[in-house]
């Protein structure tokens, strides 16, 4: 007797179609396009959000490097001091320090 995976098979097709709702053209229409888009999806959303916390990291240093400018400070000087010092301040609260609370940025600055 010969299986067929007739239930089986529409569903798993209807669960890929469903995702892909929206694409254009074909990709959301057709099961074997929109499989492949639905793949290729994934792997740059994943690739994007490492790229994105890259990008932040960049928009972090540039605030801070801004502050610093603010204290007669270089950023570089003023990463190495709080190494040196043993302050474990990450770029993003410092980041969040700069634009938000310049008064306590600064104080971090002068205690170092």
């Amino acid at each position: 007797m010969r299986v067929k995976g007739g239930t089986t098979r529409k569903r798993r097709h209807q669960k890929v179609l469903d995702k892909t709702k929206g694409y254009r053209l074909t990709k959301g229409k057709l099961y074997k396009v929109s499989h492949e888009a639905y793949l290729h999806a994934g792997q740059y959303a994943y690739d994007h959000r490492q790229k994105r916390s890259a990008q932040m990291r960049k928009v972090w240093i540039t605030k801070i490097n801004a502050a610093c400018k603010q204290n007669d400070v270089q950023y570089k000087d003023l990463i190495k001091r709080l190494k040196d010092n043993k302050v474990e301040l990450d770029r993003k609260v410092l980041a969040d320090l700069a634009v938000n609370n310049p008064e306590v940025f600064s104080f971090i600055v002068k205690s170092v």
